[in-house]
């Protein structure tokens, strides 16, 4: 079965010192760069995805009540919405970015970067060429299956296993490779993901 590996928001706002920190997201970040090293011979594809906000809309609050609303993160083109310096992007084949002017939780809400190669890479001169989502990228390299890591669990890597699961993928989260806001939430998704299709796999 051909896997892909879905690397979720592994960016520098999510991580300690960000504008909207996970505790663990360096050590996420470390700990998916050392999986890739050990296992990507086991991967048909490996892809990434980015938060990347324009205008929002509600999404950002300078009142956020952190379901919904949060304070200003992973704005386009700034430091905060690049990798992580410890996620190694050397294996990372594609780019998908999401949530210019809404929420967009899911990376299967995202569009491929215009410079596959360069997270931070420039939008010129790319207006006139189709728009390749996740799902589309996935399809053409016959892919049948993913795992998914990343940040956070209760938020962008749940959103995006319910929806891999949902398009038809076998989908697993390594939840040894993910870190979540909250205890609690954490909890939650990951049984929302278990009893939705999604094989939980614990270290």
């Amino acid at each position: 079965m051909r896997t892909a590996l879905i690397v979720v928001d592994v960016q520098n706002d999510f991580c300690e010192g960000g504008a909207l920190p996970v505790t663990g997201g360096a050590e996420v970040a470390a700990a998916v760069s050392e999986h890739l090293e050990n296992h990507h011979g086991e991967y048909a594809a490996v892809a990434a995805t980015q938060d990347w906000h324009i205008d929002p809309g509600a999404h950002f609050s300078d009142e956020p009540d952190y379901v919904h609303s949060w304070p200003v993160h992973c704005v386009a083109e700034s430091a905060g919405a690049h990798s992580h310096p410890d996620l190694d992007t050397d294996w990372i084949q594609a780019w998908f970015r999401k949530g210019e002017h809404d929420a967009a939780y899911s990376g299967f809400e995202g569009l491929l970067a215009p410079d596959a190669d360069v997270p931070m890479g420039d939008d010129e001169d790319v207006d006139d060429e189709p728009d390749v989502s996740l799902d589309d990228w996935l399809r053409e390299h016959e892919i049948e299956a993913v795992d998914i890591v990343g940040l956070a669990t209760d938020h962008c890597v749940r959103a995006t296993a319910l929806d891999a699961v949902e398009a038809g993928y076998d989908t697993r989260v390594l939840v040894g490779l993910t870190a979540g806001v909250a205890e609690d939430s954490t909890a939650r998704a990951l049984q929302e993901m278990a009893d939705a299709g999604v094989e939980i796999v614990r270290p």
